[in-house]
């Protein structure tokens, strides 16, 4: 029990954060987030233009910062957000953790939710780095910026079931990933197995994410989990669409080179 509590013990900012204004807020300015995907969108395309006459930016030292910002947020919250889908795991089972919505405004999970769903819109500076630095953008990099940017106000909104179990595993890849991508940044040399294991973490979160889509379309039958048809459409093509770029991307990146490796040998 003393682990439990132990476990659930909140930060001040996390008592002092009020999820039902962040709510009522999200309800009144999701939509929003077409207007930053449209701006992102054309950002894009104009960047790609007008860079390609100019020299490539080096931007070493703030692709750090950036990324090592974003790794520091995604573990903690990883770290919070799984606190508390361990404890509801553990003491309530594994259905009230998917169809539970006190995520959205419960103790400690609250203030990581709302600060996941608005984290959705500064990541798409992720992209920035790319074309200022010239590298390759995938259609994988920007189609996922926005679609996680929408689906994540458009369902914080409704306090859908699934949601701590989608923004936890979020969380824990993005922990991983960004940490990788600031010591890559800052000259460190790291396993291309690392790059693989991260790629692998997406794929597993992508089928995760399926599983849950499954179990609240599931359980909403029954009145058990707090969901919508139109939303559990449009979380599964997401989820299918991601679990298939992944997919296609890992065997692009990984797979493919290894055999034009093996066979230049």
């Amino acid at each position: 029990m003393n682990m439990s509590v132990l476990t659930l013990q909140e930060y001040e900012f996390e008592k002092q954060f009020n999820g039902n204004e962040a709510i009522q807020w999200m309800q009144e300015n999701w939509k929003k987030s077409f207007l930053f995907s449209a701006l992102y969108a054309a950002f894009i395309f104009g960047g790609r233009h007008l860079m390609n006459k100019r020299a490539k930016f080096e931007l070493r030292k703030p692709l750090v910062l950036w990324s090592l910002t974003l790794a520091v947020f995604s573990i903690f919250g990883a770290l919070r957000t799984g606190a508390y889908m361990v404890y509801i795991l553990m003491t309530k089972g594994l259905k009230q953790s998917v169809c539970d919505q006190s995520f959205y405004n419960g103790p400690v999970s609250k203030f990581w939710a709302y600060a996941f769903v608005l984290s959705k819109a500064p990541e798409l500076g992720d992209t920035i780095f790319i074309i200022l630095r010239k590298q390759k953008l995938i259609f994988l990099h920007w189609y996922h910026h926005i679609t996680v940017l929408l689906y994540s106000w458009y369902s914080y909104k409704d306090m859908v079931a699934g949601g701590g179990w989608f923004m936890t595993m979020n969380y824990s890849v993005h922990a991983i990933m960004y940490s990788y991508y600031a010591l890559r940044a800052a000259g460190f040399r790291i396993s291309r197995k690392f790059a693989m294991f991260i790629t692998l973490s997406q794929i597993t979160q992508m089928l995760m994410g399926c599983v849950i889509n499954y179990l609240v379309f599931t359980w909403m039958q029954h009145d058990q989990c707090h969901s919508h048809f139109q939303n559990i459409f449009w979380s599964s093509l997401m989820y299918l669409s991601y679990l298939v770029l992944f997919c296609h991307f890992f065997f692009e990146a990984y797979i493919g080179k290894m055999k034009k490796t093996a066979k230049a040998e």
